[in-house]
């Protein structure tokens, strides 16, 4: 059963979303839908209200804007009731689900920690096709690739996805060149990795510019985490091929940290600019803990 101020919203959003409709009033439909959209849905709700219905029509109103708008609504809607599914195997529960909906099928089970997957198809989106199939091709995997885990906005995610694709086609001038089908693959790679959002929302929002995207190496597409891992990994290396030499200097100027001891071995390196000052790798010799500063 749904709360009663959950009711009465879904029940004054249905008996407003048929008035404008029949008013052609587009700026109260997109009003209501976004309200709509904030909800979360559960079929128990969508049944009761009856509201899927309705929304589910506004997908052919004639205003772009509104039909965009009601497409993002009911997908959301899925989402929530796949997510909140996950793990029941209730027949009776898929098929309330799918009616609510008004989908031939069931929606598919999905974690609650997966990410739906955009692309344009699914979104029912037209953008005017540059006339070269490979082009369009990247234009429609740069579209999925950012659209993955977002709720944004269809005709601002083909936006960026134009973009990126107008950018790549400039910076290598033709799409059989090797150079533009490898930057198309790095790209849709790093934006579609699941651990690195924060790239795809920085593009979808702006944040990092197309121009930015599109000439940054593979390293600075990686996320923070990957990042602290790699530098990580590559001091845990410099310190054992360092540790088999005998270039060491022993000193007790140094406090182990972590056994408080000050027998310890250093080496330094110029790991930055040659104007900065040298990086001083220590390792205590009682209980193998290492450090380094500058």
């Amino acid at each position: 059963m749904m709360d009663a101020e959950t009711g009465e919203i879904i029940s004054k959003a249905k008996t407003t979303i048929i008035k404008a409709s029949e008013l052609k009033n587009a700026t109260e439909l997109l009003d209501i839908l976004n309200q709509l959209k904030q909800i979360k849905a559960t079929a128990s709700i969508l049944k009761q209200a009856d509201i899927g219905k309705v929304v589910g029509k506004l997908r052919s109103f004639s205003d772009n804007n509104v039909s965009q708008k009601a497409k993002e609504t009911v997908r959301k809607w899925k989402y929530d009731i796949g997510a909140a599914g996950n793990g029941t195997s209730s027949s009776r529960k898929s098929s309330n689900s799918s009616a609510v909906l008004s989908k031939p099928s069931s929606p598919s089970r999905r974690a609650s920690t997966d990410l739906i997957n955009r692309t344009i198809k699914s979104d029912d989106i037209e953008y005017t096709s540059t006339d070269n199939p490979p082009r369009d091709k990247t234009i429609e995997l740069m579209y999925s690739s950012i659209g993955l885990g977002s709720y944004a906005d269809s005709n601002l995610l083909v936006k960026r996805a134009v973009a990126i694709e107008k950018q790549l086609f400039a910076l290598f001038n033709q799409t059989v060149k090797e150079d533009y089908k490898s930057k198309v693959r790095s790209l849709a790679l790093n934006l579609k990795s699941k651990t690195n959002p924060a790239l795809r929302e920085g593009v979808v929002t702006g944040e990092i510019s197309i121009e930015t995207l599109c000439t940054i190496n593979v390293e600075d597409m990686a996320s923070e985490e990957s990042k602290q891992r790699d530098r990580k990994l590559a001091e845990e290396a410099l310190f054992k091929a360092r540790g088999a030499e005998s270039a060491q200097a022993e000193t007790d100027m140094f406090r182990c940290g972590k056994c408080r001891g000050r027998k310890c071995t250093y080496f330094q390196m110029q790991t930055r600019s040659a104007d900065e000052p040298m990086t001083t790798f220590v390792t205590c010799i009682n209980c193998g803990n290492h450090w380094k500063f500058c």
